[in-house]
């Protein structure tokens, strides 16, 4: 994995989001700034880690980042611009809440957010660039974490398990219960039911 640290000594951050599949809740996205002088091991996409890890390696990358922050997009922000929108609005609002302002932005994927700085999209970039990687794991702890805290709001939805994702399980409690004010009305699964 390429650590990336710095463009000619300026500042290079990692974006990612997770939460584009979900039936339910925010878009996340997460911006890192890796410090190179205090390397964290481990690092790789978020989907590939143990959930124990995950957790472990988030609290590491808070202590250790040089900057971090983390950007969504509402339920009701994706029924109103799309998902890949709201995904991009996510890492605009991340970047931007960085405490220190990045010269160069990695992004996971082909798309670019729009922001006032260099931005390259890296196919696959969670499992090629550090601060990638390191912002996929922030982003899906912070996202698992409030998908369970919405759980006790939201008895019977499965949230704590699924995470809002379209499992059978979800999609059962879906019909069972009705959509939720969290659900993403334009989702056709949701859209169905309010059909």
């Amino acid at each position: 994995m390429e650590l990336f640290d710095s463009i000619d000594g300026g500042m290079m951050a990692g974006v990612d989001e997770v939460g584009r599949g979900p039936l339910a809740g925010p878009v996340i996205a997460a911006a890192v700034i890796l410090d190179p002088e205090n390397p964290i091991q481990g690092l790789m996409d978020s989907k590939k880690i143990s959930e124990k890890k995950r957790i472990l390696l988030a609290k590491e990358i808070r202590e250790k980042a040089l900057s971090w922050a983390i950007g969504r997009a509402e339920n009701d922000e994706i029924d109103s611009i799309n998902i890949l929108q709201a995904s991009l609005l996510a890492m605009k609002r991340a970047i931007e809440s960085l405490s220190i302002m990045p010269e160069l932005v990695l992004v996971d994927g082909i798309y670019r957010p729009v922001v006032d700085c260099k931005v390259e999209p890296i196919v696959k970039g969670d499992s090629k660039v550090a601060a990638i990687s390191a912002a996929s794991i922030i982003a899906k702890v912070a996202r698992d974490n409030e998908m369970v805290a919405l759980d006790d709001q939201y008895p019977g939805y499965g949230f704590s398990q699924h995470k809002g994702y379209p499992t059978k399980m979800h999609i059962n409690a879906l019909k069972e219960l009705g959509v939720s004010s969290i659900h993403r009305k334009s989702f056709s699964p949701v859209k169905r039911l309010l059909e």
